[in-house]
């Protein structure tokens, strides 16, 4: 299990204001995918005092010290998920945008195996998948 935000902060010795706190907090509670914007309206409905302004900045921080990953899923927005999370995929509705995660065995499997065919060991990866329900 990955170690809350602030404590993975506090370790690199980012000044911790109040605010980035909050916003930390928020990311550490996040089971989705969230932009800036969400971001902002969730940290904001704790503490009015936080701007959008704010938020960008902390985003770029976090993103620069490792502790958020950036995910670009051809809707224009930029979305972020707490980079020590377990290791899923993403599958992107195409039609509402929504992001399911999924890990799949035989995936994860068949991509090994593609790299050491290609002479290489695998150190990670991102896979996202875009589709459309299927209509009966």
């Amino acid at each position: 299990m990955a170690k809350p935000i602030m404590q993975r902060l506090q370790a690199q010795g980012v000044r911790l204001t109040d605010q980035r706190r909050t916003i930390a907090a928020v990311l550490d509670e996040a089971d989705d995918h969230p932009d800036v914007e969400e971001l902002h309206a969730r940290a904001n409905a704790r503490d009015a005092r936080i701007s959008l302004a704010t938020v960008y900045r902390t985003v770029k921080l976090f993103e620069e010290t490792g502790i958020l990953d950036r995910l670009e899923f051809g809707d224009g927005r930029a979305r972020f998920e707490d980079s020590q999370r377990a290791h899923h995929d993403h599958l992107i509705d195409m039609d509402t945008g929504e992001v399911i995660e999924f890990v799949d065995p035989d995936i994860e499997a068949l991509q090994d195996k593609i790299a050491r065919r290609l002479g290489y060991r695998l150190e990670g990866h991102r896979l996202e998948l875009l589709g459309r329900k299927i209509k009966d």
